[in-house]
């Protein structure tokens, strides 16, 4: 459909013969692609920079068009720098889109073009999803013994398969291929089923997100403590303490966040990500491999088909509270949920996204399950009963002493990328959101192109500068005040496991395919709810005995033990 400019021209005698009294043939073809202008047409600015009029009499009505030409230029570049604005969107230099390719460089939505792929995003879920959580799945093991604990890997990698497929599915309301897109998780809840609900989804997302980002910090620095504890040890032996602070390691993995931070958006962290992947891969094998020599070497342990033995290694009490918290470690150690809209609309539209999305979390998850049953299963074969928390930052492993290091690096490593594709959504978020409340401030919205070099031209924000690093500054407080943190995590995790993973992609679900309220389907699918709500309640007592724990030790600035 071409969109037309109706123009009235001079009187007939000073008219050529050839030129209609109304020029209302000239078409503007129809980019689907460009901005809205105007409440009344689309103008395609590569059509308007060739126009030509050769008649002297419409001159006047050239110059207004060629003065429309520019404010469509001008708007283009306003619309440019407010895409910058917030951290979902890719940086281009307003300056590319004069050259006549707006509407190549625009997706359907008027948005910079997505480039990912479900390579990219594959390497965004399995950064998001193998955390250094991976090496404490023997412990989780061990407290459910080789019956349960394999069930429950395998129950839990199922519902979170099944679950982002459908969440995959709602990504465009209501056409799942040709519907509107939806940027965040909260816009997806917020299309299909609206009301309280989109803030419940919110504060669930984004407090879980927040202590995602407190607890890698805590992880990372633990990481790298390892290191220097582990040339203690080689260097003075096993009996030694070699206690090393974990608070000067939380400062330099701030540094680097806040560096990292300045990136502008999740498009342009598919370099952090694929690199925060090959680490994972990493030290999980040097796990893994660390296991099977330690089998090799047949040393007896002690292993159970019903885990840790009451009366033995724990009370009843206690095996009851460890069986709750490794339930829940496994529950939440598959949860990618809270990003996976966000990784989502990093793809390009063509295949479809939810084709590239589901794709990418069958590699993603059916990886992750691989990693997660060898290593929780040779872990458990290694050490038995008396499985580490973590056998490599626990020194489940002395020796050899560098391949312990490199490990631990390759865990902060993977850390660090992960810390950013948690964040990156909650940037987004406070930095749109202040856009919308404050569009006239300087401040949010001005961007300043600094030349960089062996870089190029970063458009650098004062907002996303001060905001972004206050925010890291922040969570590494936070960290060194309250080292035992990742019980909080866990209770953050099990209050947001459930509505994220779970609850609100089968709901949306049958919101979208407008199920039979009571069919075969709907029922199993509110069982299914249901049952996974349960295992949030447990695992957030769990937590919240931990907690308990925690509190009667508890010594700011010290780390945990």
């Amino acid at each position: 459909m071409g969109v037309g400019i109706s123009v009235k021209t001079t009187s007939s005698k000073r008219r050529p013969s050839n030129v209609p009294k109304t020029l209302s043939v000239i078409p503007l073809p129809h980019c689907p692609t460009a901005p809205s202008l105007s409440n009344h047409a689309y103008i395609c600015l590569p059509f308007l920079s060739k126009l030509r009029i050769s008649s002297c009499s419409l001159l006047f009505q050239y110059i207004s068009l060629k003065h429309l030409r520019d404010r469509a230029l001008r708007r283009t570049e306003e619309m440019a720098k407010e895409m910058q604005k917030t951290s979902m969107f890719i940086e281009r230099n307003p300056g590319d889109y004069e050259n006549g390719d707006i509407c190549k460089n625009l997706d359907d939505d008027g948005r910079p073009k997505r480039t990912g792929t479900w390579v990219t995003a594959s390497a965004h879920i399995i950064t998001a999803v193998i955390g250094s959580g991976v090496l404490s799945l023997a412990w989780a093991i061990a407290q459910l013994g080789w019956v349960v604990g394999p069930a429950v890997l395998m129950a839990f990698s199922f519902i979170t398969y099944f679950t982002s497929t459908l969440l995959a599915d709602c990504y465009r309301a209501p056409d799942p291929v040709h519907g509107k897109r939806n940027y965040t998780y909260m816009d997806v809840v917020r299309a299909y089923l609206g009301g309280r609900k989109v803030q419940l989804c919110g504060l669930a997302q984004y407090a879980n997100l927040v202590g995602v980002t407190v607890g890698y910090t805590i992880t990372a620095s633990i990481s790298m403590v390892a290191v220097k504890r582990s040339n203690c040890f080689h260097k003075h032996g096993h009996h030694v303490k070699c206690q090393t602070s974990n608070n000067p390691f939380m400062v330099i993995f701030a540094c680097i966040q806040i560096v990292l931070s300045q990136i502008p958006n999740f498009h342009n962290l598919s370099w952090l990500s694929i690199l925060a992947a090959i680490m994972s891969f990493a030290y999980s094998s040097i796990g893994l491999g660390l296991s099977i020599a330690k089998v090799a070497g047949g040393e007896p342990v002690r292993t159970t088909l019903t885990g840790v033995t009451v009366g033995v290694d724990v009370s009843g009490s206690e095996k009851i509270w460890r069986t709750f918290q490794a339930i829940g470690d496994i529950a939440f150690a598959y949860a990618y949920s809270t990003v996976l809209v966000e990784i989502q609309d990093t793809i390009k539209s063509s295949p479809p996204e939810n084709k590239s999305m589901k794709r990418a979390t069958t590699l993603g998850v059916s990886t992750t399950t691989l990693f997660y049953v060898l290593c929780g299963l040779v872990g458990y074969a290694a050490f038995g009963n008396d499985a580490p928390g973590n056998f490599l930052t626990g020194f489940g492993f002395y020796e050899p002493f560098w391949l312990i290091d490199f490990a631990n690096i390759c865990i902060a490593i993977h850390l660090i990328g992960a810390y950013q594709v948690f964040a990156q959504p909650l940037f987004g978020f406070v930095e749109g959101w202040c856009a919308r409340q404050w569009p006239d401030s300087k401040f949010i919205t001005r961007e300043h192109a600094v030349d960089i070099p062996c870089y190029g031209v970063y458009y650098l924000n004062f907002f996303r500068l001060v905001w972004r690093t206050s925010y890291v500054v922040v969570t590494a407080v936070v960290a060194m005040i309250f080292p035992f943190f990742n019980d909080f995590l866990g209770l953050i995790g099990a209050g947001s496991f459930w509505p994220l993973t779970v609850y609100f992609p089968i709901e949306m679900h049958i919101a979208q395919t407008n199920l039979p309220k009571y069919s075969f389907r709907w029922t199993w699918l509110k069982i299914l709810s249901w049952a996974c709500l349960i295992v949030s309640l447990i695992a957030a007592a769990g937590s919240v005995q931990g907690l308990i724990q925690s509190l009667k030790t508890y010594k700011p600035f010290q780390t945990q033990e």
